[in-house]
């Protein structure tokens, strides 16, 4: 199967869904069964699972330590992850470890506790991030909280279950301009050199 054949049979495959399995540290996964949907997920000859989409949604994860190396376990090509659902739980913030996956798409992380609306810079860096959830996070009565996110990610086309408009990002880019300030250019001080006497 060629990689391309592999990416448009996966992008179809039903998704490894943990949900409301009371998971409260990710090893769980290793010996919990995944719910089974309408189709059976195809695993390859390893065993393991051909999807692209890994649903842990309404459990009780508070923490993401030691979630590489469990996706490596559970699915053949972990790179190609491309949608992860940790909606309901107990996250505080958002783990680097998600910005590992370069061709995550869709990211669920709505009905969690996470706190700090800076945390939302780490996922500046995915580039194929297109649709986000963050409400019913303490971050979403902080001011600004949409333009932020839309200035901080401004390749997402969904945010909050809601499609981003042309007239969204133009209030972000001037929200933008009224409180964020730009960097200003730093000197060092020896590159300064006045002439002698």
């Amino acid at each position: 199967m060629s990689k391309l054949d592999y990416m448009n049979t996966s992008v179809q495959e039903p998704p490894l869904d943990y949900s409301f399995r009371s998971i409260h540290v990710i090893q769980d996964l290793v010996s919990e069964e995944p719910r089974t949907g309408l189709r059976p997920v195809k695993h390859a000859k390893s065993g393991k699972s051909l999807t692209q989409s890994l649903w842990l949604n309404n459990n009780v994860l508070s923490d993401l330590k030691d979630f590489n190396q469990v996706v490596s376990q559970l699915l053949e090509h972990p790179q190609n992850l491309a949608w992860i659902d940790l909606s309901f739980n107990d996250l505080t913030s958002i783990d680097p470890v998600l910005t590992t996956f370069f061709n995550l798409s869709v990211l669920y992380l709505h009905g969690n506790s996470i706190q700090r609306l800076g945390e939302v810079n780490k996922l500046a860096v995915l580039p194929r991030l297109r649709s986000l959830t963050l409400h019913g996070n303490p971050i979403e009565e902080e001011k600004g909280y949409r333009q932020y996110v839309l200035c901080t990610l401004p390749r997402i086309t969904t945010f909050d279950f809601s499609g981003i408009t042309k007239a969204d990002r133009t209030t972000a880019e001037v929200w933008k301009r009224m409180n964020i300030k730009p960097k200003k250019p730093q000197f060092k001080q020896d590159t300064l050199r006045f002439p002698g006497p």
